[in-house]
């Protein structure tokens, strides 16, 4: 864990958590090293869909309940234009809808929640576009319209994708819970 990122877990249980993480912060969660034992983690690569949380916050968003972004460079080589598919690379729809997850359950435990995080559902999606090799960056976008933090620790929120500006994915009422066991999940 580099030194930046050991300062920003020190910091992540006071009132002054950061509001952004780079990839080296990402990786530090991935690995378990910033939310503690048996909390969430983000996927480790390549199932880590995001290169940057660029903003998080509490308060704001669309709804007032919080919102988030992340960011995903863009490259020829990633992993899934080799496979999806030959001859017309394309990114797979469903990594796009699972970095909104992970962001939202990134929101949850950076909130000060404990547990493993688990995607529970969306309402609604729409694609309207594609990621393509030629593209530069995809911003993820998260409005949370209710974050529950009872016995049961769940957000529901709306989230949006874009591809170098242009949204192209639309998704309501994403759902994202954190179990203190999934033994029966």
């Amino acid at each position: 864990m580099s030194n930046q990122s050991a300062a920003k877990v020190n910091t992540l249980n006071t009132e002054n958590r950061p509001s952004s993480f780079d990839r080296d912060d990402l990786l530090c969660c991935a690995r378990g090293e910033m939310f503690g034992p048996g909390n969430a983690r983000l996927p480790s690569p390549d199932m880590l869909m995001m290169d940057r949380i660029t903003h998080i916050s509490e308060t704001g968003g669309r709804f007032g309940k919080g919102e988030a972004v992340a960011e995903l460079d863009i490259h020829p080589d990633l992993w899934f234009f080799a496979c999806h598919f030959a001859d017309d690379p394309v990114m797979p729809g469903c990594l796009g809808l699972d970095a909104l997850w992970q962001l939202i359950g990134f929101f949850l435990v950076w909130g000060g929640n404990s547990g493993k995080g688990r995607a529970l559902g969306v309402g609604k999606v729409k694609f309207s576009g594609q990621v393509l090799p030629t593209a530069k960056k995809v911003t993820y976008q998260i409005d949370f319209k209710r974050v529950i933090t009872r016995r049961l620790i769940m957000a529901i929120a709306d989230g949006r994708m874009l591809v170098d500006g242009r949204e192209i994915y639309l998704a309501e009422d994403l759902r994202v819970g954190l179990f203190t066991s999934t033994d029966n999940f």
